[in-house]
C-alpha cells in the first residue's frame, strides 16, 4: 500500500484545510479542543455546513448524494477534521441507518428518507439494545404485531444515545411467531419518535450528563410501509449496519489528535524542570500506543478501500472495533496518569457553555478521569469485544 500522496491528493488536502479554516465555526472548534459539551444545534449546524459543501455523505453512493471520494481522500478528510477540532458527525442517520435504507429500502423509502438524512434535517437514534439483550441482541423482546396496514409496537429499548433529541428511531423488533428462531423473527422498522405513545426516560451517566435513555413503546402504531425490506430479514440488515458502526468506533483520526495533545500535556512542567515525557517508562507507554495506532490505521485504510468499491465493511470491522477501543482506553489511562491530581476534582459546570467560574487544571487534564470512566463503555457498545472475537474466529479465521 502506497501512502505517499499524489499531486491531486495534496491538492485535495489543501482544499479540505482551506474549507475548515473558512467554514468550521470557531466557537465549535474551540469547544471541541477544550472538551466542552456541544449543543444539538451545534452538531446540526456543522453537519449542514458539510451538506452545503457536498461533503456530508462521505461513504454514500454518488447517485444518492455521496462524495465519490477515494479511500485516501476519506483518510485525508478525517485527519484534517480531527486536527482542526471539527466535531464528529452524529452517526445514527448519516452513517448507520442511511446505508441500510439505500441498500435494502424500496424506491419510495429512499426518496422519502435519504434527502432529509443527508441534509441533517432530522435527528435519528438507534433502537437495538434491551435489558437482557445487548451483546445477545437476538434475544430482544420488543414486538411489532401486524394489524392491517400497521404494526403495533410494544417494548423498551435502552442505552439509546441522544434519543432525547431524536425525530426518528430505527428499531429491531420481533415480528415472527414464538416458534421461529430468534434471528428469523426480527425485522427492521422505522418509527416516528414524536408519537405520543413513546416515552423517553433519561439515564444519567457517571459524569452527570444526559447522553443515553430508555425508550418505551406502548401500543405504538407504525405504518407497515416503514418496514425496511422483508419481515424476518432485520437480522441481516442489522449486521450490515453494525459493520459500519464498528468501523466508526475505531476512531483512528481522533485518537491520533488525542495522542498529540497527550504528549503536549506530558511536556508541561509544574516545577520548571521535570517533565513526564522524560520518564522512560511513560515515554515507552506512549510509543507502544503510537505503534498500535499506526497498525490500526493501515487496517482502516484497507477497509476504506473496500468501501470505496461499493462494498460494505466486512468482518475485519470487528478488528477495528476491538483494537480501536483498546487504544482509546489506553490513551485515557495515560491522560489520567499525566493529569495527576488535576484529574481528581471535578466541576461539571465548567464543561458547559457560559460557565464563568474557576476552571480546574488544563482543559485536556480536568476531565481526564471522567473521560476515562465514560469510555469504559467503548469495549461494550457496537457489540462487546468478546462478541467481536467470536466473529473474527468464525468469519475471518474459519474456526
Amino acid at each position: 500500500m502506497n501512502l505517499d500522496f499524489s499531486a491531486e491528493e495534496k491538492e485535495f488536502q489543501q482544499e479540505v484545510r482551506q474549507f475548515l479554516q473558512q467554514k468550521l465555526p470557531k466557537n465549535i472548534s474551540s469547544k471541541i479542543k477544550k472538551g466542552l459539551h456541544l449543543l444539538k444545534e451545534e452538531y446540526v449546524q456543522w453537519q449542514q455546513i458539510l451538506h452545503k459543501q457536498g461533503w456530508a455523505g462521505v461513504n454514500w453512493p454518488v447517485e444518492h448524494g455521496g462524495t465519490g471520494w477515494t479511500s485516501t481522500q476519506k483518510y485525508i478528510f478525517d485527519n484534517e477534521c480531527a486536527q482542526a477540532g471539527a466535531p464528529d458527525v452524529i452517526p445514527f442517520g448519516l452513517k448507520m441507518v442511511a446505508p441500510v435504507i439505500y441498500t435494502f429500502g424500496n424506491e419510495e423509502q429512499k426518496q422519502r428518507f435519504l434527502p432529509d438524512i443527508l441534509a441533517s434535517k432530522v435527528w435519528w437514534c438507534q433502537g437495538y439494545s434491551e435489558t437482557g439483550a445487548g451483546s445477545d441482541l437476538a434475544g430482544l423482546k420488543t414486538t411489532a404485531v401486524r394489524d392491517g396496514d400497521e404494526y403495533i409496537v410494544n417494548g423498551t429499548k435502552t442505552w439509546t444515545t441522544l434519543g432525547q433529541h431524536a425525530d426518528w428511531i430505527f428499531c429491531l423488533v420481533r415480528t415472527g411467531p414464538p416458534s421461529a428462531k430468534n434471528q428469523e423473527a426480527i425485522s427492521f422498522l422505522l418509527i416516528n419518535m414524536h408519537d405520543p405513545k413513546i416515552t423517553v426516560s433519561p439515564i444519567i451517566t457517571i459524569d452527570g450528563s444526559h447522553e443515553v435513555n430508555e425508550v418505551h413503546f406502548d401500543e405504538v402504531r407504525v405504518p407497515a410501509n416503514n418496514l425496511i425490506g422483508a419481515e424476518g430479514q432485520g437480522w441481516t440488515y442489522a449486521k450490515v449496519l453494525l459493520t459500519h458502526e464498528r468501523t466508526g468506533i475505531a476512531r483512528v483520526a481522533p485518537s491520533k489528535d488525542r495522542l498529540i495533545q497527550l504528549k503536549q500535556l506530558a511536556e508541561t512542567s509544574d516545577d520548571g524542570n521535570s517533565k513526564l515525557m522524560d520518564d522512560p517508562i511513560f515515554a515507552q507507554k506512549v510509543a507502544n500506543l503510537e505503534i498500535d495506532l499506526l497498525a490500526l490505521e493501515y487496517t482502516e485504510l484497507r477497509t476504506l478501500s473496500a468501501i470505496s468499491t461499493g462494498k460494505a465493511p466486512g468482518p475485519e470491522s470487528s478488528i477495528l472495533k476491538i483494537v480501536g477501543t483498546q487504544i482509546i482506553q489506553g490513551i485515557d489511562e495515560l491522560y489520567v496518569e499525566a493529569a495527576a491530581y488535576y484529574s481528581m476534582p471535578y466541576v461539571p459546570q465548567q464543561f458547559e457553555e457560559g460557565f464563568d467560574g474557576q476552571h480546574i487544571g488544563p482543559d485536556t487534564a480536568a476531565n481526564s478521569a471522567l473521560t476515562f470512566f465514560n469510555n469504559r463503555k467503548t469495549s461494550i457498545y457496537g457489540g462487546s469485544n468478546e462478541i467481536q472475537t467470536n466473529i473474527i474466529s468464525k468469519a475471518v479465521l474459519g474456526l
